[in-house]
């Protein structure tokens, strides 16, 4: 399994606005992408910024392709994020999943 984690950062005062966004269109997007194995959003408000990690599961690159296009580890953005984001970091990370005791869990997140 894939882990796939992109990075953005918004002015504290429109935190609460991205986050509803991405909730609303981001995460409904990756979910509808056949292959997702789930997806969900961590925030940390630091100072005046807010940071946005957009964690998803995938079993393979080819079904991140089918969600991100190729290569893989550039950042997929919407229009909308220009009305929210500071910049656009161009590449995402991936992991690969390791650890059976991480299952749970995973199982859990991919349900949320």
């Amino acid at each position: 399994m894939i882990v796939r984690v992109w990075h953005g950062r918004t002015p504290l005062a429109r935190g609460d606005a991205y986050a509803r966004f991405l909730a609303e269109r981001a995460i409904p997007d990756y979910r509808a992408t056949a292959g997702n194995l789930g997806a969900g959003v961590l925030r940390r408000d630091e100072g005046e910024v807010s940071h946005f990690l957009t964690v998803s599961l995938w079993p393979s690159r080819d079904a991140i392709a089918a969600f991100a296009g190729d290569p893989i580890e550039v950042a997929k953005y919407y229009p909308e994020d220009r009305d929210f984001l500071l910049e656009f970091e161009p590449d995402v990370r991936h992991y690969d999943l390791v650890g059976a005791e991480f299952g749970a869990a995973i199982a859990g997140f991919a349900g949320a």
